[in-house]
């Protein structure tokens, strides 16, 4: 997807390494305007290829005190003032407008976190309607303070403690807000994000999936010659799904599909999959069978991270040899692989789109970008890699993938090896895994629970604990069930099952699965975990 054809201004968020991030590149989607993300230390000719309407300046942990603290590239200010560019700073990135503009922060002598109330000093377009003395709660995340104002700078608002809260210099179309009006905690912030893009900024919206779709298939057209082949990698999931139907509508039979068993897969997982592959989608995919060949190359390797790259690479190596068996047939060699790379994967990555982000931690590799060796043979498409899952699911409906696919929860690259702790080859792990995920779910389908909830899977646990069962002592595996809500992956709540819920599945799963006699739930949101437990 190329930002300069879609029909939105684009606003480019410089990110500084705050959590909340990737929530102000969703908040302004969800007002129809395109938004990417990329480092806030990018170079200027990265900024400006671009050709943003705003740039907004992320929230980050850092203090513009320390002497190696991230900031915009030399050459910024001047050429945003130049060419009419609005920015905004958030947290961190106010403080960044007021140091690098003449003005002075401090540390705080009372610092700021949390839930705040602020007031409205001066009519201003960052508050829309809103009348001096307007009130609203904020979150706050900051132990610095504007101390001095740049040149032609006002403030706007004030915390309750009489810290500078918002600022603006209309005419050089520089605003700062010291809080975060993206996350849910800041009630009015959506509608304070709607009116400076809106209002004060003149934004056109224009993004709409519809789009998305035409200049997808535009791009990928464009990219693929009228003689060339790809190989797409369908996983069964909502993403490649997608994927593979968005490149299929667009080449046609020149789109190969392949299905890969690699032994980590649910409950039945292949015959559900490739039945409905062939009977809804109608979609050409060769099934492998490469069990053996993951497993054996995963016996013994119990580092989540190293378990992802070696699933990763066992990927490609069976691509390419699908490739190499299909240029055999064909008389030419396949020269682009399909994935269906999402922006969360990108970001959690790191680097998002753009590159060079070295202000924020890579969380873990995801098989599809962080596994992939530096000679493989075939190039990648990844048509998806802009998109959040909700929107990826917005796609889907209009290719007229079946709902069923697209309401699927999402399910790991690397499959059950990041759901078994440890060695997967070990004590059947993955027998038992397989039927005690079945259990759940369909427990949860069963209550109608199903679509409420984000991801809900099993997980095996490299410990055993003492039973009895049958009057008889035990010494027997442990597992845990994890069920999360969230709107994108990025952020995410442990759902609340009613007692009874839990009792009855923890009774099934005791019952029904030999070698299992202890049964937990993970109640831990993310941050501070992440949804998969590897």
């Amino acid at each position: 997807m190329d930002p300069k054809e879609v029909k939105s201004d684009l606003v480019l968020i410089l990110d500084y390494g705050s959590q909340y991030t990737h929530l102000i590149t969703r908040r302004i989607r969800a007002l129809s305007v395109f938004s990417l993300c990329i480092s806030g230390t990018s170079p200027l000719k990265s900024i400006t290829d671009l050709n943003p309407r705003v740039v907004i300046l992320s929230g980050g942990p850092h203090s513009v005190h320390t002497p190696d603290s991230p900031t915009f590239p030399d050459g910024f200010v001047e050429w945003a003032s130049s060419n009419g560019v609005f920015v905004l700073g958030i947290c961190y990135g106010l403080q960044l407008i007021v140091q690098r503009l003449g003005g002075e922060v401090r540390v705080g002598e009372k610092q700021e976190y949390g839930r705040m109330d602020i007031e409205v000093e001066k009519s201003c377009g960052l508050f829309g309607s809103k009348s001096v003395g307007h009130k609203q709660v904020v979150w706050m995340s900051h132990g610095d303070e504007v101390a001095k104002l740049p040149d032609g700078f006002e403030v706007v608002a004030r915390s309750q403690q009489g810290s500078v809260a918002a600022i603006e210099n209309s005419l050089r179309r520089f605003y700062g807000l010291q809080y975060h009006p993206e996350v849910t905690h800041s009630p009015e912030g959506m509608e304070t994000l709607r009116s400076f893009l809106f209002d004060v900024c003149r934004v056109n919206a224009g993004w709409k999936m519809e789009d998305v779709l035409d200049e997808e298939i535009k791009v990928i057209n464009d990219t693929v010659e009228p003689d060339e082949h790809v190989i797409c990698a369908l996983s069964g999931g909502v993403d490649s799904t997608v994927a593979a139907t968005l490149v299929h509508k667009a080449i046609g039979d020149r789109l190969h599909c392949v299905f890969v068993d690699n032994g980590l897969l649910r409950y039945k997982e292949r015959e559900r999959v490739m039945e409905t592959f062939q009977r809804d989608l109608h979609l050409p995919v060769t099934c492998v069978d490469a069990t053996e060949q993951f497993l054996n190359k995963l016996k013994g390797v119990v580092d989540p991270e190293v378990k992802r790259k070696i699933i990763g690479k066992e990927f490609i190596s069976i691509f390419d040899a699908f490739a190499h068996d299909l240029e055999q047939k064909l008389g030419r060699k396949p020269v682009y692989l399909v994935q269906g790379t999402l922006y969360p994967d990108v970001i959690e990555s790191c680097p998002p789109p753009g590159s060079g982000r070295t202000h924020s931690h890579t969380i873990k590799s995801h098989h599809n970008v962080g596994g992939l060796p530096k000679d493989m043979k075939l190039k990648l498409i990844e048509p998806l890699k802009l998109l959040f899952k909700d929107e990826v699911r917005q796609l889907g409906r209009i290719l007229n993938v079946p709902e069923a696919f697209l309401k699927r929860h999402p399910f790991p690259g690397p499959g059950l090896a990041v759901r078994v702790l440890g060695d997967v080859t070990q004590e059947n792990a993955l027998d038992i895994l397989r039927e005690v995920d079945e259990i759940f779910i369909q427990s949860i389908k069963d209550a109608g629970l199903y679509d409420i909830i984000w991801q809900a899977f099993a997980v095996f646990l490299p410990v055993r604990s003492v039973g009895v069962q049958g009057d008889q002592r035990t010494h027997s595996h442990v597992v845990a069930l994890r069920a999360v809500t969230s709107q994108d992956g990025m952020t995410a709540d442990w759902y609340y099952f009613e007692h009874k819920f839990l009792d009855d599945v923890a009774r099934k799963i005791c019952n029904s699965v030999r070698g299992v006699n202890r049964v937990v739930q993970d109640i831990t949101s993310k941050p501070p975990s992440t949804i998969e437990w590897e």
